[in-house]
C-alpha cells in the first residue's frame, strides 16, 4: 500500500486532495468513553454484557472517579461467580491444570469464600467447605439433590446438571463436622475430597506440595530449585546416585528434595484410596471416587516405599515438617515471620504458606492475567501489581479487591 501511494505521488503530484492528505497523516490516539471502558470492566469481570441500566450506572461512576464502585456493581451479577471465579479456581483443583473439570468441592469452596469475603488467607487452614442448599433451587429440584459425600461428587455433579446459580445456592458448612476428619487434621481446600482426590492419590505426597506451590506461590520446584539447602529430611527413595553418578544427585536432585521433602512431612497421616478399579481402568480422570484417610499417629505407607535405594535417607516418623526454604534464594518469597516456619500437619503448613508475601503477590498476578488477559508484562504492569497486592492484604485477603482493581487496570483508557 505504502508503495502504491508513493507511485501515485510521483505520477500524479497536482490531483491529491484533500482527503487523501489527511489519509496520510498519522492517527491520532483513540481514548475510550466512559460506556466503553463500562462495558470492558463488566465483561472482563463476568464474561457477558451488561444491560442498559447497569451500563449507565457504571458509566456514571467511572464519570464521577469511582471505577471501584463500577467493578463492586459488576461483581454483584451473577456470572462473576458461576464463571469468572469457579474459572479461576478450577484449574488449581486438579494435576492437568484443566478449565474443562467437573464442578468439586474444592472448586465450591473457593467460590464460596469469595462470594463471602472470606479472608483468602484462610484458603490452606480453615475449617470450611461450601455445599448446596437443595432449599434454594427452584422448580423442586433441591427434592433431588444427593446429600454431601465424602467419597464421591455426586452433590456437586447434580448442581452441575440443573445449571444452579453458585452465587445463591452455595452455603458454608464446618469441613470436620461433614467429613469425620478431626478439625485440628482439617486443611482448607487441600483436605477436600477434590483436594486428596487430586494430590494424595497414589504417588508419595510430595504432589500436594509441588501443586500446593504451583497454585498459591505461582512457582514450580524447578524456579524454587536451590543446592544450597540442608538434604537432612530427603527420604530414602530418591537415588543418590542417578544413572550411577553422584553428581547428579548433587547439582540437580538434592536442589527440589531437599526443600519439597521437609514439607512434605505435613502430610504423612493422609492417604486417598479410590473405590473405583484402577486396574481395569474403571476410574474416571477427575473426581476418582473414594476416600480420603487420616491415620493420626501412624506414617502412610507411601513414606516409605523404595527405601532401599539409600537406607541412610530421612525415615519419616511423624507428621512434622520444617521449611527449609526461609532461608537461602528462596527467602524473597516473605515467608512470614510471626510463624516459626515448622510445625505439625497439613493446617499448619497450610498456614506457612497462604501468609506468605508471594501468597499474595501470586493471588492478585492470576486475577491480572484473567482480567486483563495477558501477564504483567512491563514497570507499569508490576508496580500496579504491587500497589494492588497490598491493597489485597490490607483488605483482608479479600479476593473482589484483586479482580476489581486489576479489571479497572485493564478498562481501556
Amino acid at each position: 500500500m505504502l508503495e502504491r501511494l508513493r507511485i501515485a505521488r510521483v505520477r500524479k503530484p497536482l490531483v491529491m486532495g484533500l482527503a487523501t492528505a489527511l489519509a496520510l497523516q498519522p492517527l491520532a490516539p483513540a481514548f475510550a468513553g466512559a460506556n466503553e471502558q463500562a462495558a470492558q470492566l463488566f465483561e472482563r469481570l463476568t464474561g457477558t454484557t451488561p444491560n442498559a441500566a447497569t451500563l449507565t450506572q457504571m458509566a456514571t461512576d467511572i464519570s464521577g472517579g469511582n471505577a471501584i464502585g463500577a467493578a463492586n456493581l459488576a461483581m454483584q451479577n451473577p456470572n462473576f461467580y458461576n464463571v469468572t471465579v469457579r474459572n479461576f479456581a478450577q484449574p488449581m483443583s486438579n494435576k492437568p491444570q484443566s478449565l474443562f473439570v467437573p464442578l468439586n468441592d474444592y472448586t465450591a469452596t473457593i467460590i464460596g469464600m469469595v462470594r463471602d469475603n472470606v479472608p483468602f488467607n484462610t484458603v490452606l487452614s480453615a475449617d470450611l467447605i461450601y455445599t448446596g442448599n437443595g432449599s434454594l433451587l427452584p422448580n423442586g429440584e433441591g427434592g433431588q439433590l444427593p446429600a454431601y459425600a465424602y467419597s464421591n461428587d455426586n452433590h456437586y455433579a447434580y448442581l452441575d446438571s440443573v445449571n444452579a446459580d453458585l452465587s445463591t445456592v452455595l452455603q458454608a458448612q464446618t469441613q470436620s463436622q461433614l467429613t469425620g476428619i478431626p478439625s485440628a487434621a482439617v486443611a482448607g481446600v487441600l483436605t477436600t475430597y477434590g483436594g486428596a482426590s487430586a494430590y494424595f492419590y497414589l504417588g508419595t505426597n510430595r504432589a500436594m506440595v509441588r501443586f500446593t506451590m504451583m497454585d498459591y506461590m505461582c512457582h514450580d520446584l524447578q524456579t524454587m530449585e536451590d543446592t544450597t539447602r540442608p538434604p537432612d529430611r530427603i527420604r530414602q527413595d530418591p537415588s543418590r546416585s542417578p544413572g550411577g553418578d553422584s553428581r547428579v544427585f548433587l547439582t540437580q536432585c538434592i536442589g527440589c528434595h531437599s526443600g519439597m521433602d521437609a514439607l512434605a512431612g505435613a502430610f504423612a497421616y493422609y492417604n486417598f484410596v479410590p473405590t473405583c478399579d484402577v486396574d481395569a481402568g474403571t476410574c474416571p480422570t477427575f473426581n476418582i471416587p473414594g476416600q480420603m484417610v487420616y491415620t493420626p499417629g501412624q506414617v502412610q505407607q507411601k513414606y516409605a516405599i523404595n527405601t532401599g535405594n539409600f537406607p541412610q535417607g530421612y525415615v519419616t516418623i511423624d507428621d512434622s515438617w520444617f521449611n527449609h526454604w526461609r532461608s537461602g534464594p528462596n527467602s524473597w518469597f516473605g515467608f512470614s515471620s510471626s510463624l516459626p516456619g515448622s510445625g505439625n500437619g497439613a493446617k499448619s503448613f497450610g498456614q506457612e504458606i497462604e501468609n506468605s508475601q508471594e501468597f499474595a503477590n501470586c493471588q492478585v498476578t492470576k486475577a491480572f492475567q484473567q482480567m486483563c488477559l495477558r501477564a504483567p508484562s512491563n514497570a507499569a504492569d508490576a508496580a500496579e501489581v504491587t500497589q494492588i497486592t497490598s491493597d489485597f492484604v490490607s483488605s483482608n485477603y479479600n479476593m473482589k479487591t484483586a479482580f476489581g482493581e486489576t479489571a479497572v487496570y485493564c478498562m481501556g483508557q
